[in-house]
């Protein structure tokens, strides 16, 4: 008996399921952004600065897993749309802290609920156990990968 060549193929490893799952989440956040006018990185960092305000563009690059050099761009971007605001740090002169403005926080709360119909259509074949255990593995494997 001779199996078909399909039967003998792996699934696909863990790291091919995540990157799958990552694309197809920035697709459809583009898609939904677009009327917008931003990104889904640029939507990235707004949520970054919703929930941390005051961060250098270092530390936003790390926090929205971007590099410094394109997070540099993106703020650029940013800060002309009037979305977010740099500021002198008090305590160092030399360095510039990011924040939202209100109109950052308006453009946020203004796709809040298509986004979260996004992330509800993600996980709509979980229980409420799977889904509260999906987000614990996902955050866990973040801080996993995070410690250096």
């Amino acid at each position: 008996m001779t199996l078909h060549p399909a039967a003998n193929r792996q699934a696909p490893s863990l790291l091919y399921a995540v990157k799958q799952v990552e694309l197809a989440v920035r697709a459809h956040l583009d898609e939904l952004l677009r009327p917008s006018g931003i990104t889904a990185l640029q939507y990235t960092a707004l949520t970054v600065l919703d929930r941390r305000d005051h961060l250098t563009t270092a530390e936003l690059a790390r926090n929205s897993f971007v590099t410094p050099q394109a997070m540099a761009d993106l703020v650029t971007a940013l800060e002309r749309r009037g979305l977010i605001v740099r500021d002198r740090d008090p305590a160092n002169r030399r360095r510039l802290l990011i924040s939202l403005t209100g109109e950052g926080h308006e453009l946020l709360a203004a796709v809040a609920e298509r986004v979260g119909a996004l992330e509800e259509r993600m996980v709509a074949d979980l229980t409420a156990d799977e889904r509260a255990s999906f987000a614990g593995y996902l955050n866990r494997s973040r801080a996993a990968l995070a410690q250096r």
